[in-house]
């Protein structure tokens, strides 16, 4: 039997969380992407917490012009701003079984931008 699309990406999502988990000393940046918006969450899987949080719904990136992984790029600057005022430097990047492609991408590369290490 076919696997859909969604089914296909939580098994490869499965089969990354096996290996990347996060730590207190370098926490995971969990993506998840929906047909319009952008979500980012600094994790510390240790404990169960979420250090910080980002997403293209932000009032900031909300108003801001541009494409959907052009505010995947604004959402991911946003995350790594937030995870430096945290005290965090540097993380495990969980895709969350999406192709490292595109809107993923974008975030990835706003990160690094500013400043997060990964």
């Amino acid at each position: 039997m076919a696997l859909t699309k969604n089914q296909r990406r939580l098994r490869i999502k499965s089969r990354i969380r096996k290996v990347v988990s996060g730590t207190e000393a370098r926490p995971r940046l969990a993506v998840y992407r929906s047909n319009k918006e952008i979500y980012a969450q600094i994790v510390d899987d240790v404990s169960g917490k979420t250090i910080s949080a980002a997403s293209s719904r932000d009032k900031d990136i909300a108003k801001a012009k541009g494409n959907k992984q052009e505010k995947a790029a604004l959402v991911g600057k946003a995350i790594a701003e937030k995870a430096l005022k945290a005290g965090v430097e540097t993380i495990s990047f969980d895709r969350g079984g999406y192709l490292y492609h595109g809107r993923v991408k974008s975030l990835a590369e706003g990160a690094r931008e500013a400043g997060l290490k990964f």
